[in-house]
């Protein structure tokens, strides 16, 4: 439907024409933006039914994720806790997400930076474990200083500074229990000599550090400058009882027990 406007003389106010305004024309209001982290969620959501028809489980074998060697169950979990920190209000770079699957062996590349909004893969690199978390795989985890442990769960990156270790990224553990103590106990990324390829190829396995997420020198200060002041660094294993308990991991319970306990403390009526 067309529209018709009088176009006024502005000498004698008398109507000089009909201006006809075709509908198609006219603005229209834009949608709101979807969010990144539940369009890739939607892609990565394990459980997927096959082309068949079947539940693939677990594993969600049929739901490949747009990053190499990231596995979609590992990638989903990861996506529910960035979107449980966003919407708590810690993060400030919601489209980015760095995700270290410690269940890899060192001489895999284990870590990933993944820009969210443009489903791309900005790094996929080497990182090391720390020395009290086993030799070439990881399997024990801790939030204890001096335990030279790395620590799973999700983080948020903080600020720069120049250390022993060189050009390194503050990380703040927001799980308590679990890596809140990170910044006490400096767990921050940095570039270290015994994450390469040589390495490997002398020891068979990654150098390992005090518990930091350690990179190759050559790329390290390129993805801290990347993700540095605030967006997300989630370490992986498949720990039950972790994941079983992690307030980023269960996020609607969560909100529902803060919001029964403050009913109970006479919050609400």
């Amino acid at each position: 439907m067309n529209r018709a406007v009088p176009l006024l003389n502005a000498a004698t106010g008398l109507s000089l024409a009909l201006l006809v305004i075709p509908a198609f024309a006219r603005p229209r209001p834009r949608p709101a933006p979807a969010s990144p982290i539940r369009a890739v969620k939607a892609r990565a959501a394990p459980g997927r039914p096959t082309a068949t028809g079947s539940a693939d489980g677990a594993l969600a074998t049929s739901s490949p994720s747009f990053a190499p060697g990231l596995r979609p169950e590992v990638l989903h979990l990861a996506l529910e806790a960035q979107e449980c920190a966003v919407s708590r209000g810690l993060v400030s770079k919601p489209d980015l997400l760095t995700v270290i699957d410690y269940s890899l062996p060192s001489t895999r590349r284990r870590l990933w930076v993944l820009d969210l909004a443009h489903h791309k893969v900005l790094f996929h690199e080497l990182v090391a474990h720390g020395r009290g978390s086993g030799e070439n795989r990881a399997t024990r985890f801790s939030n204890v200083a001096m335990s030279l442990e790395s620590s799973l769960g999700l983080m948020t990156t903080a600020e720069t500074y120049f250390g022993k270790n060189g050009y390194s990224l503050r990380l703040d553990g927001q799980t308590p229990g679990v890596n809140d103590r990170a910044r006490d106990r400096t767990i921050v990324m940095h570039g270290a000599d015994y994450v390469s390829q040589d390495f490997i190829q002398r020891v068979g396995r990654l150098g390992r550090s005090w518990g930091c997420p350690a990179l190759r020198r050559v790329v390290a200060s390129r993805v801290i400058d990347t993700i540095k002041g605030g967006s997300v660094v989630f370490g992986y294993y498949p720990d039950r009882s972790w994941i079983g308990s992690s307030p980023f991991l269960s996020c609607q319970a969560a909100g529902e027990r803060i919001a029964a306990g403050a009913g109970a403390a006479g919050g609400t009526p």
